[in-house]
């Protein structure tokens, strides 16, 4: 449940989604369907059905999905979630906040619902109760790099930079292997003119397998400054 939260998570920052005849996963949805017609009263495999529209981008075929799930098992703690980042994606900021209160009404203290309720409000312009929610999730959670990293979106947004730059970092030293946060941080310190520790972020990605060519763009930035 975790990890794939996390990917939803990443999923949420990026602007477009998979390709719709490219993706590999089109071929087991594909076959997912198919075995629904055979089993329509599965639960595992309407759940599996629907991560795979999620990933593929198919934002209202996942959302009939869990709401078919949640319609056998209201409290489906995995359908909740991820009907709550759905209804994010359409903009159906009410129907997500429910989602997320009743996963926290069956588990108070629950991180991902806390961490989704907070990104929901930023997009829903709460802007001032969405930073309270992050900075006590920050709190309570110090050791989680996703709680820093969603901190550091939200100044990013404000161009608040230099905060930006250190939850980043926060979050790297958590997860040092996470190329998202590095890009992000790579990012802000070009901005700020910042060309040595960009250079060391680009290498890192590159380190970390991102081919270099892929960072031209950044390269360029730099060497501009």
């Amino acid at each position: 449940m975790r990890k794939y939260w996390l990917l939803l998570l990443s999923l949420f920052m990026m602007n477009g989604a998979y390709s719709q005849t490219t993706n590999p996963l089109r071929d087991s949805l594909n076959l997912a369907d198919k075995e629904l017609i055979m089993r329509p009263d599965s639960i595992d495999l309407r759940l599996k059905k629907a991560r795979w529209n999620v990933e593929l981008g198919e934002w209202e075929y996942a959302k009939t999905e869990y709401d078919i799930v949640l319609q056998h098992q209201p409290d489906n703690l995995a359908a909740l979630y991820f009907r709550a980042f759905v209804n994010m994606k359409l903009n159906r900021y009410g129907f997500a906040r429910q989602d997320y209160m009743n996963v926290l009404r069956q588990v108070p203290n629950n991180f991902e619902a806390k961490l989704g309720l907070a990104i929901l409000d930023d997009k829903d312009n709460k802007k001032t109760r969405a930073f309270d929610e992050i900075n006590m999730l920050v709190e309570a959670f110090p050791d989680s790099a996703e709680a820093y990293a969603a901190r550091a979106g939200m100044e990013k947004e404000r161009q608040m930079d230099y905060l930006a730059v250190y939850d980043y970092s926060e979050a790297i030293v958590r997860a040092p292997a996470n190329t998202d946060y590095i890009l992000n941080r790579l990012d802000l310190l070009i901005k700020l003119g910042k060309r040595e520790e960009a250079r060391r972020d680009l290498e890192l990605l590159v380190r970390l397998g991102i081919p270099r060519a892929s960072l031209k763009e950044y390269l360029d930035k730099i060497k501009k400054d």
